[in-house]
């Protein structure tokens, strides 16, 4: 119920958000400011990192089995975006094919739980913000 609301308030502002500076959001939707120190609690708390490895994080260590080969922070080349995370929270098997089939799914679907009817708009907004925080954008230099 809640992340439908979520939904429903994103659909609604997107016209609003193409205003968004850069740095969070190049395109789409962007999220109000959260707390990355509470996304850090959450991540904790709905035990994301029972998967998850966060680089430069001690965190009590994954024990998915098999384990999930996707660690989350570090440098990338593409612009982190509130939209991305968003997806790849509440959709996650939309980005399964670039890993592992039988490390990541599960009967064609993400391992990853769904936390619609257990996450509050609040810690999505915090989690955002928390894995804002673990990125660097590095953009690759054309040769």
């Amino acid at each position: 119920m809640q992340l439908r609301f979520f939904v429903a308030i994103a659909l609604m502002s997107i016209g609003l958000v193409m205003c968004a500076p850069p740095e969070r959001s190049p395109s789409g939707f962007r999220l109000p400011e959260g707390d990355a120190a509470r996304g850090q609690e959450t991540f904790v708390a709905l035990k994301c990192n029972a998967c998850h490895p966060v680089q430069g994080l001690n965190l009590p260590a994954p024990v998915a089995d098999p384990p999930v080969p996707v660690v989350l922070g570090g440098s990338i080349d593409y612009q982190p975006t509130d939209g991305r995370f968003v997806s790849s929270i509440i959709n996650p098997s939309h980005k399964v094919g670039r890993y592992p089939a039988e490390l990541v799914e599960s009967g064609g679907e993400s391992r990853m739980a769904d936390y619609s009817d257990v996450m509050t708009v609040r810690q999505l907004t915090d989690l955002v913000s928390f894995l804002h925080s673990r990125y660097t954008y590095t953009p690759v230099r054309p040769h």
